[in-house]
């Protein structure tokens, strides 16, 4: 077994390992870039080291200096985790040729799963079902658009080596290959330095279904059950679950069969995923067909885990170091039911912009292990610490097991609001909305599910009367507990006066009128069973009303901020004698800003597609912005006429920047 695993990652995953390695008495090192210097991972390793400045093309993605790293620590083994330098042929071989054991699959299985378009053959021959596609070299747009003609729209357009959801555009018309395809080409290039793109059929009502496999270095090559992983956005998954609502017994044997077939076809060991496209219009499962194989380990293994009893990352390490696998295919038995949901610093408010910053304050629910369900937190974040612009998003993932879907899902949603998260805008609320939301409770799920549930975009789930009336009688407590604390101050000139006990609260559209005295809250007339406890300056309370709640409290202009069940709240709370006031009160009018072009997030401008004096129609693409290595093309609010230009094609624009200004 090995003595010391160098980690070659950062964040949750780099953690994650070291955990493991921890307990297996294995030592580590963590490496890190300048901006990772006091991050959880390098911490939580027993030696770490340097690797270079904060982007990661000068740190993370240098194998020449992870493998100086190694050397230097004395690590005779490398853990890659999942993105960077993970699915490079070049690095496992360079790992190799240095004598340092590579914990993943062998390179020529990398290089025949890396490349999408030669593993689609692979795949075919192997015996494993295919999308109708187009797998040869693409020229130009002109051939695209042929191509994708003879297919027959919708086709999807992939970067040969995407992931990620990097690289992949949705054309349902020749327009949108027209527009789309030479972005695909950009995207493929800056993400993974390879601009080949092929064109596959779309398949509609797809589900997105993934089977884990397992193998040794003495042939044996086993399949650990399947993970649902539709519920997606941009391409990018949100939610995982194991397993899959939708899939059958006979249907888990076919899908697990075929990834079993392929893996053995490219010789392959240690963990990796085999990602299938499934027809969710197709009741008997067989319209299956392959999508991808990743040679590594998946963001979402600890669903996997958690219904198997297996720890992914430590049969990787016993698979590298020479070791058979300890079981069997029929020892392999799915318990209970797994979700994981990704915590990310975005706003969905503001249709799910990268928000980066410190993390003022960051406090993950607690951990539960117990046999009626456990709630685990994954993550790489401290309080004090940052979300960079140059790195994946991600603050944590939520991972809870239940004996039933159904209960795994209410872990979810009661564990989401125990997250206590300052600093950048999280996707909380929206994690938890998807967890209440009727149809992914029925499990009608379809890669779709976001953009067809959430057309208009992402506003808080909708709150139930009594849950209105709750907050309300919960928001005048608080108020009245702060009155109370104030009147207490030293001091204060005058007799103290009784905190009041009578109030006007605006939630929801509504005011309502809410009294709280020592041993009853009424709202409207109305008693609401309330039971919590609140002491001035707690951002987080629970309440029994009757049910349990968790509520996170932010204090604003004139109220509260409470956020529960999927949905930010904003709560004025006034004194009741004050209340009759309110409507004299001049309601601040918003400006119109739809005649300017404003940068919706921190980004790179690319490209700009208009001058001054232009004259342009609502709609039209004006500019280009990347922003965490993902284009996204800006369009004109309104027709009008350039009046001027604010920036130029290479600056770093900030969040609310302004491009250009129409008239």
């Amino acid at each position: 077994m090995f003595k010391k695993i160098l980690i070659a990652n950062r964040g949750e995953i780099a953690c994650r390992v070291i955990r493991t390695a921890r307990a297996m008495g294995i030592a580590t090192v963590a490496v890190y870039s300048d901006a990772d210097a006091r991050s959880p991972h390098v911490m939580l390793a027993d030696e770490s080291v340097r690797l270079g400045p904060a982007p990661a093309a000068e740190s993370y993605l240098k194998a020449e200096l992870i493998l100086l790293a190694a050397r230097e620590t004395g690590a005779d083994a490398i853990h890659p985790g999942y993105g960077f330098l993970s699915e490079r042929e070049s690095f496992a071989r360079a790992c190799a040729e240095a004598g340092i054991a590579f914990i993943g699959p062998p390179p020529n299985a990398i290089a025949a799963m890396g490349d999408k378009i030669e593993s689609k053959k692979l795949a075919k021959d192997a015996g494993v079902n295919v999308v109708p596609g187009f797998l040869g070299e693409i020229a130009d747009t002109e051939h695209a658009v042929r191509i994708a003609g003879e297919i027959g729209y919708p086709v999807m357009m992939k970067a040969s080596a995407g992931g990620g959801g990097k690289g992949m555009r949705l054309a349902w018309s020749e327009a949108d290959v027209r527009e789309g395809f030479e972005a695909t080409k950009r995207e493929g290039l800056a993400s993974f330095g390879d601009d080949r793109v092929f064109i596959e059929k779309f398949i509609q009502d797809p589900r997105h279904i993934e089977i884990q496999v397992l193998g040794d270095q003495h042939g044996k090559v086993l399949y650990l059950g399947e993970r649902e992983c539709s519920v997606q956005r941009r391409h990018q998954k949100v939610v995982e679950e194991a397993p899959s609502p939708f899939v059958t017994p006979a249907m888990r044997r076919a899908m697990g069969e075929q990834a079993v077939a392929l893996a053995r076809a490219v010789g392959y060991y240690s963990a990796g995923t085999v990602e299938l496209i499934v027809s969710g219009a197709d009741p008997t499962g067989e319209s299956f067909y392959f999508l991808e194989m990743n040679t590594r380990l998946q963001v979402e293994h600890p669903v996997t885990e958690e219904i198997t009893g297996l720890d992914l990352v430590e049969q990787m390490i016993r698979v590298a170091a020479g070791e058979p696998l300890s079981f069997e295919q029929d020892d392999v038995r799915l318990n209970g039911w797994s979700v994981e949901t990704r915590v990310y610093a975005e706003d969905p408010y503001r249709g799910f912009l990268p928000s980066i910053g410190r993390l003022v304050r960051y406090q993950a629910p607690e951990p539960v292990a117990d046999e009626a369900g456990r709630v685990r937190v994954d993550d790489g974040v401290a309080e004090g610490g940052e979300v960079s612009m140059f790195y994946d998003p991600m603050i944590a993932k939520l991972v809870t097991w239940a004996p039933t879907r159904e209960g795994a899902i209410d872990a979810q949603v009661a564990a989401l609001d125990g997250f206590r998260i300052e600093g950048p805008g999280t996707n909380l609320d929206f994690l938890s909305a998807l967890m209440q939301h009727p149809r992914f409770r029925d499990g009608a799920l379809t890669t779709g599910f976001i953009a067809e549930e959430y057309p208009e975009g992402f506003h808080g789930a909708p709150a139930e009367p009594e849950l209105l009336r709750i907050l309300a009688a919960v928001a005048a407590f608080v108020a009245t507990a702060e009155a109370d604390r104030a009147r207490r101050i030293d001091g204060q000139l005058g007799r103290r006066l009784p905190p009041p006990g009578e109030w006007q609260v605006r939630i929801g559209g509504e005011d309502r009128h809410v009294v709280v005295d020592t041993d009853a809250v009424t709202v409207d007339g109305v008693g609401v069973e309330l039971e919590m406890e609140y002491t001035p300056g707690d951002r987080i309370v629970t309440v029994e009303a009757p049910e349990a709640l968790t509520i996170r409290l932010a204090r604003t202009r004139g109220g509260w901020r409470l956020s529960t069940r999927g949905a930010a709240h904003e709560v004025r709370v006034v004194p009741g004698h004050a209340g009759a006031l309110t409507r004299h009160m001049i309601e601040k009018v918003a400006p119109d800003l739809s005649r300017f072009l404003i940068a919706p997030m921190p980004g790179l401008l690319v490209r700009l597609d208009v001058g001054e004096g232009d004259r342009v129609e609502a709609g039209q693409a004006l500019a280009v912005v990347e922003a965490m290595k993902m284009e996204n093309i800006l369009r004109a609010a309104k027709s009008g006429t350039v009046k001027a230009v604010s920036a130029r094609t290479g600056d770093s624009l900030a969040v609310d920047a302004v491009i250009l200004e129409l008239e």
